[in-house]
């Protein structure tokens, strides 16, 4: 019993033994290492330190080379800035002119005018001037640019549609008489064609329907017109189609004005656009020789010739704006005078969206 309590003794002290020394082996490192890791550690906040310090000198000469470069772009702008005008020239309207050199009127008795020529603008919405300092001015192809820059094309706008008339060595009877002969009218847009016959009043006669005009059918038949009014038959008739040759019988619109009188004896004719008196009466133009082998008529009576056509004016001259003479009375001399220069405006960009206009400089007469 004693030797295995002995024996019992002597192998828990070899293993106590053992558990000492192994630990005694593993303790050893542990304590070498720890100035090493002590010595280490110092190191690693140096080098994030570092490491920051070079990442923010970089930024630095980042913004740096920025602000330099944003500075250098507005002494660029600065030097390149526009100080010439703003405004463009606005040249005055150019009076319509008839064959005659008159200035025509619109449906309402208005003188008429064309669109004023504006001064042409740059890509950039500036101005344009030629190689000699002179203003580019606008043409119906060239337009230029907007006060943005940006480019203006013409418009492509279809041409109206017409209706020409041709009156060759026309001849105009009032119940089977003769009131008017050897007329010329080449009216290039019929609308109205005017008919007085004394103690008749006068005859507004149109292709379309208007206010105040009642239809007759079939009045224009290929080379005459036909009306009627009263028990009255006024016709008028050419040596070519009046309508052209696709228009056979068709209907035309009357209305008798009976208020208006011409100081007129005899018949007469004219043609335009308004539907007021006095209406309007064109001269006739000369008719062209008779071909082939014809015997020269007669001349006709001075009463039945129609007023002729006024030579047209220069380029560059008109009418002088007087009280027209109507037929039967006294032809006033209008002479041909230079078209008024009117007046020379300037348009700002913001009125130029707007159409404001500022006048500087007075018309020169």
């Amino acid at each position: 019993m004693r030797v295995e309590a002995v024996g019992r003794l002597l192998l828990i002290g070899v293993l106590l033994c053992l558990v000492v020394r192994g630990r005694a082996q593993t303790g050893s490192p542990a304590t070498s290492s720890a100035p090493q890791a002590a010595a280490v550690q110092p190191a690693q906040p140096n080098a994030e330190a570092k490491k920051s310090e070079a990442g923010e000198a970089k930024r630095a000469e980042k913004a740096k080379a920025k602000q330099e470069k944003i500075a250098r772009k507005a002494a660029e702008a600065r030097s390149k800035a526009y100080t010439g005008p703003n405004t463009i020239i606005v040249l005055p309207p150019k009076p319509i002119l008839d064959e005659e050199g008159r200035q025509r009127l619109d449906p309402d008795g208005k003188p008429m005018f064309l669109p004023p020529v504006k001064q042409q603008r740059d890509k950039h919405g500036h101005p344009l001037f030629d190689a000699q300092g002179k203003p580019v001015f606008q043409t119906a192809t060239e337009l230029g640019y907007d006060e943005h820059g940006k480019k203006i094309h013409a418009r492509k706008v279809r041409p109206p549609k017409t209706t020409p008339m041709t009156i060759s060595r026309g001849t105009l009877t009032v119940d089977g008489m003769i009131g008017k002969a050897e007329m010329n009218y080449q009216i290039a847009d019929f609308k109205y064609l005017y008919l007085y016959a004394p103690g008749i009043g006068t005859l507004v006669v149109s292709k379309a329907p208007f206010t105040g005009g009642k239809q007759e059918k079939g009045a224009f038949n290929r080379n005459t017109l036909t009306v009627t009014t009263s028990g009255h038959v006024l016709q008028l008739a050419s040596d070519q189609w009046l309508l052209g040759k696709k228009e056979k019988a068709t209907p035309a619109y009357v209305m008798v004005d009976r208020n208006f009188n011409l100081p007129s004896s005899f018949p007469v004719v004219g043609y335009g656009t308004t539907l007021k008196s006095p209406y309007t009466w064109p001269g006739s133009r000369e008719n062209a020789p008779l071909k082939g082998a014809f015997v020269k008529p007669p001349p006709v009576p001075a009463d039945l010739r129609p007023v002729m056509l006024l030579q047209p004016c220069p380029t560059g001259e008109m009418r002088k704006p007087a009280a027209q003479a109507l037929p039967g009375q006294k032809e006033v001399a209008q002479p041909c005078v230079p078209i008024p220069n009117g007046n020379v405006t300037m348009a700002k960009p913001s009125a130029a969206q707007s159409g404001a206009l500022t006048t500087v400089s007075s018309s020169r007469e």
